[in-house]
């Protein structure tokens, strides 16, 4: 038996060549090798990078405590330069936080990393407060984005002034390289805009501050006439004004691209100022492309600054009842007008108010109508106006008003046809 063992010991290691035990043991790994491929604690450090960056940040810490090699790859700076922190109550919020021990780490180890930094928090005033101490302790970061984000009720708005205004302004005085800023819904003000502008003017490139009540067009304006690299600004239609435009159209500015403005009533009857055309007309000619994205949400009897004289608005969204005069204006003076949206509009059809939209915005690719009543015939008329420049077509079929030339039930094939592809009516809104 030890003969039979000892000659296939030979067969298996090759022991009558005269190699020594080693040789028996490097083949044997090489084998194993060969048939399991690369060991995991062998990958390459650009290889670990790619898989940690599709991990949770939960499941990338786990792996972290595997071996020193990942947990080195776990700490690579390339790691840390974008990052979300998720700051919620358990007891008031569903949605998961970043625990707090590995912010602690975070902040330890990776601040000088961070350049890609949002803070979503929930409607706690705890939640923005930790998000405010996170902020002042990034003193030795370089952020080129920041975005703060609240995902119910803007709970920044419930901290004192002056503690968020701390620890924001760390942030603009130590970055000096910030090309996004997105802080809706904060009490940032005029001062702490000045000292954004005095540090980061050279590289913003992005502004989203809608429903900031600190800030005055004074504030925007000083932005405006000091950061000449802005391409997208969004703010409330308060903060805009005729000197803004004019500004935003020198000729020591960029091009600007894309302009958001939300106008909202904060009380039934407030009254809005308005924009002059030539100043419309200035932002035009300086930026020929720009796209002008307009909100409303606005009662009936508050249009009566807009849409009197023609004005650049490229996407249109109204969030209330908007009135057939109203809806009127806009076919006759929004000539650049690619996407229309509108809520609801009442009990009197909008045949006539669709088919000067199809006339005169030759450029309307989008539209999506809730509740307004559209008869059939008027209908199929638009969209035969509009022919497959519609990529988006959105009604319920509910607001469709048979007639004597089309039911419902030969809506679908007839704006199919014009359209060239198929189409049904939707049975609720989807915009």
């Amino acid at each position: 038996m030890k003969r039979g063992l000892k000659g296939n010991e030979e067969e298996d290691g090759g022991g009558t060549s005269g190699e020594p035990q080693g040789g028996l043991k490097r083949s044997r790994k090489q084998r194993r090798e060969e048939e399991e491929g690369v060991h995991w604690d062998c990958l390459p450090q650009e290889v670990l990078l790619h898989i940690f960056q599709y991990l949770p940040l939960l499941d990338r810490a786990y792996a972290s405590q595997v071996c020193h090699r990942w947990n080195q790859a776990f700490h690579m700076p390339e790691l840390w330069r974008c990052f979300e922190f998720e700051l919620n109550q358990p007891a008031s919020s569903y949605l998961k936080a970043t625990h707090p021990d590995l912010i602690k780490q975070i902040i330890k180890r990776h601040s000088n990393h961070l350049q890609y930094v949002s803070f979503k928090v929930d409607s706690s005033t705890e939640s923005a407060e930790a998000a405010c101490d996170i902020l002042s302790q990034l003193v030795n970061c370089s952020l080129k984005t920041l975005g703060l984000i609240s995902t119910a009720r803007p709970s920044f708005m419930e901290l004192p002034k002056s503690h968020f205004i701390s620890a924001l302004t760390v942030v603009f005085v130590n970055s000096k390289s910030l090309s996004s800023l997105k802080i809706d819904d904060t009490p940032v003000d005029d001062p702490s805009l000045k000292v954004l502008v005095a540090n980061n003017s050279d590289t913003l490139k992005l502004l989203k501050m809608s429903s900031c009540p600190h800030v005055s067009p004074a504030g925007i304006l000083c932005v405006a006439d000091q950061c000449h690299g802005l391409r997208e600004l969004a703010l409330n239609y308060h903060l805009l004004s005729d000197e803004l435009l004019i500004s935003l159209s020198s000729e020591k500015h960029v091009h600007l691209e894309h302009l958001r403005i939300d106008v909202v009533s904060e009380n039934p009857g407030q009254h809005f100022h308005t924009i002059k055309k030539s100043s419309w007309d200035a932002m035009v000619r300086h930026s020929p492309k720009f796209s002008l994205v307009m909100y409303f949400f606005l009662y009936e009897d508050e249009f009566g600054p807009f849409f009197r004289d023609e004005i650049p608005v490229t996407h249109l969204y109204f969030g209330r009842s908007v009135s057939k005069d109203v809806l009127g204006r806009v076919g006759l003076n929004c000539p650049r007008l690619v996407e229309l949206v509108v809520c609801a509009n009442g009990l009197r059809p909008l045949d006539e108010e669709l088919i000067r939209i199809a006339q005169r915005c030759t450029q309307l690719s989008a539209i999506g109508l809730g509740e307004c009543e559209v008869s059939c015939s008027a209908f199929v008329e638009f969209v035969k106006m509009c022919g497959d420049r519609l990529t988006q077509l959105s009604i319920m079929e509910e607001v469709l008003v048979p007639d004597h030339r089309y039911g419902l039930d030969d809506i679908h094939w007839e704006v199919s046809k014009h359209l060239g592809r198929v189409w049904f009516p939707d049975m609720m809104p989807t915009w």
